[in-house]
């Protein structure tokens, strides 16, 4: 029953953060330009831009996305709630994955990098981008306090929601809110 209660809770706080944005526009625009390093993020402040390399050793970066929502979740294949959420993740990135205007970024914090990454990836055949920080550069810039921690990115480059601990992102609800931030004019 707690489980529920707990799981009911973290539905209603993502899809209140994702709709969010919907007054979003109602807001001035925030002062202060890009979020940097050591600064504390929150709904509603710009996310830090990183640049981060893939599996296949690009360079990507998030300012590279502006105009798309992005999903942007940090794990580790030694995190076993991780590992639970990911196969939801999977069905939420091919509910998604024929919209050029959304991203899905599962940042890596393993300290050995592509040689775990990669095997794991393959083994569990997941598609999403997958980005390797080792060196655990977003720590500081996206106040993370652990694994998994995901956020939800708009187009504008705003934190719109946030959500610690493994979550069953293939819900209903979150897609339905989704669907909704995508479909929000982009200014």
């Amino acid at each position: 029953m707690r489980t529920k209660v707990i799981a009911g809770i973290g539905v209603v706080l993502v899809v209140l953060g994702i709709a969010a944005v919907a007054f979003q526009r109602l807001l001035p625009p925030h002062p202060g330009g890009s979020v940097e390093s050591g600064d504390n993020v929150a709904a509603g402040e710009l996310a830090a831009n990183f640049d981060l390399k893939d599996l296949k050793g690009n360079s990507v970066t998030l300012r590279s996305m502006r105009g798309k929502v992005v999903f942007l979740n940090i794990w580790a294949t030694w995190c076993g709630p991780c590992r639970e959420e990911m196969p939801s993740m999977e069905a939420l990135f091919n509910s998604f994955k024929n919209r050029k205007d959304f991203v899905m970024l599962a940042v890596s914090q393993d300290r050995t990098g592509r040689e775990t990454v990669e095997p794991y990836i393959e083994h569990n055949n997941y598609h999403f981008e997958i980005l390797l920080d080792p060196d655990n550069q977003l720590q500081d810039s996206y106040n993370l306090t652990g694994v998994p921690e995901t956020f939800i990115i708009d187009r504008k480059g705003r934190i719109v929601a946030h959500h610690l601990g493994a979550f069953d992102w293939s819900r209903d609800e979150v897609r339905e809110a989704l669907q909704e931030l995508l479909q929000a004019k982009p200014s």
